[in-house]
């Protein structure tokens, strides 16, 4: 069984990993966490017996970033070289360049200061309409990204203006997946804030599933 390793500490936020997590292992993984907050630190070591590395959501990209910058090298170096990286909505945006990881060919900006968008509360946990595969889809949305710049991406899917909301890119003979909203939210999430659920989990399998393969 391969090993996912999830990212736990100040860059995430109770919930998140977790969910990650559970989707991770419903998908066959092995699953182990890792960071400040997880069973394992975040080292070569580590991430050389694992098949794919998760960042789950958070809050602030720049709060994050000041805890998970010291590992811009090696997270890089590891996709590099043939890992998987997978980001939910922080996650996706830690992927980014302004500030994150560059692991993507463009970068990351807020779906809600598109011109497009449809929705324009940062603070609202809410639901976001997109077409996943020419499908339209209800998904969990915290203030989450939307992905810019060159080409070169297998974009799964967009935001009613059509602004790529999940896509999967190459880094060097490796992986990366990312996705502004949340597919992989459970029940809980929802009904949380008094909003109708809407189960999207087997759109995150297909986010890993097309990484991985």
């Amino acid at each position: 069984m391969s090993l996912a390793l999830v990212h736990v500490g100040p860059a995430t936020l109770p919930g998140c990993p977790e969910a990650v997590a559970t989707l991770l292992a419903a998908h066959g993984f092995d699953v182990a966490t890792v960071g400040p907050g997880g069973e394992r630190p975040l080292e070569a070591d580590v991430l050389a017996g694992a098949a794919l590395y998760a960042q789950p959501g958070g809050g602030t990209l720049r709060h994050a970033w000041r805890h998970l910058r010291r590992h811009r090298r090696l997270l890089r170096g590891w996709v590099s070289d043939g890992g998987a990286y997978v980001g939910f909505c922080l996650g996706a945006y830690l992927a980014g360049r302004g500030p994150g990881l560059g692991l993507l060919p463009g970068d990351t900006d807020r779906y809600v200061t598109s011109p497009h968008a449809t929705l324009d509360d940062a603070d609202v946990d809410t639901l976001v309409d997109v077409h996943w595969r020419g499908h339209r889809r209800t998904l969990f949305f915290q203030d989450g990204a939307r992905f810019t710049g060159p080409g070169g991406t297998d974009v799964l899917a967009r935001y009613p203006g059509g602004e790529a909301a999940a896509l999967v890119a190459a880094y060097g003979t490796g992986r990366v997946g990312v996705v502004g909203p949340h597919p992989e939210a459970t029940a809980d999430w929802f009904t949380d804030v008094g909003l109708p659920v809407h189960d999207a989990r087997d759109l995150a399998h297909d986010l890993v599933a097309t990484v991985t393969t």
